[in-house]
């Protein structure tokens, strides 16, 4: 029996500006999703049920899981009877703010579209998408970096890349995205900076002063109440990196190095038993 074998990759934040909340209990943002080279790997196979396996025993396989939801939710869309065996190999860590189980649920839209030959709409699968999780759209419809607004569901494709070197480490703290959501600081009322036109002078241009613009606004809380995942960012720091910051709602923090050996050698300074990862400059998920 044939198994496709597809890598879902994850994302870090550059800037995550939190500008309100909405009737129905979200909130509005506005980001920059980058993609980095740390990645799920998900197994199909064809079956007469919706069903998966996980390497990660923590992780439920029911329909908690935003895979067999992903699943479930194109089954109900189009009507079909069609059934998958999914084996997730997990490897990006989850309470990570790294969108790894939102790029699992995009994976699954898109390779079970093709595999059950639904041919839904880009349009449409959008649609199941937002209704999947707020980072799905993104990693359903992009390839590099882009930028978000609304609840991370309106995005724009930036047309470029990050010119850096990316240590992305996780300080083995799992941070619920609901708690994080609970507990920021509210600044709903200051001036947002224009984090697209910025995001061009700086990669493109090479501006780093448009860096401070960048600001993550769950890392205050989240540095009150998590001291590992702040010396994560002061590790970074110290070992040379152009600019650091919480991912999404954490607990993973990146640096961006110009050079790859200060970005190894960041690697190497930090605790061992930390999870850790190194993206090249110009990285895609093509």
């Amino acid at each position: 029996m044939h198994t496709l074998s597809v890598n879902s990759f994850a994302k870090i934040n550059l800037g995550l500006l939190i500008t309100g909340k909405r009737d129905d209990g979200y909130h509005t943002l506005e980001t920059i999703f980058a993609p980095i080279n740390w990645y799920d790997t998900i197994e199909f196979t064809e079956s007469g049920t919706v069903s998966m396996s996980c390497s990660n025993v923590d992780l439920p396989v029911d329909e908690n899981n935003l895979c067999i939801r992903a699943a479930r939710s194109l089954q109900h869309f189009s009507g079909t009877s069609k059934g998958v065996s999914m084996t997730l190999l997990k490897q990006v860590p989850f309470g990570a703010g790294l969108g790894g189980g939102s790029s699992d649920a995009a994976t699954v839209l898109r390779v079970l579209n093709e595999l059950w030959q639904l041919n839904v709409s880009q349009t449409d699968l959008h649609k199941l998408a937002v209704k999947l999780g707020a980072d799905v759209p993104y990693f359903l419809s992009m390839k590099g970096l882009a930028y978000a607004r609304g609840i991370g569901d309106e995005l724009e494709d930036l047309g470029f890349t990050l010119p850096w070197y990316v240590v992305t480490v996780f300080p083995e703290e799992h941070i619920s995205t609901v708690w994080a959501y609970r507990n920021f600081y509210k600044r709903f009322d200051r001036q947002i900076p224009d984090l697209k036109k910025s995001a061009s002078e700086l990669c493109l241009g090479g501006n780093k002063a448009m860096f401070p613009l960048f600001e993550n606004d769950f890392e205050p809380a989240v540095f009150d109440h998590f001291p590992a995942v702040r010396a994560v960012k002061s590790a970074l720091l110290d070992a040379g990196t152009v600019f650091a910051s919480l991912s999404g709602s954490g607990s993973a923090v990146f640096g961006l190095f110009e050079e790859e050996r200060d970005a190894l050698e960041a690697m190497k300074r930090l605790p061992e038993n930390y999870r850790k990862s190194l993206t090249p400059p110009g990285f895609t998920m093509a």
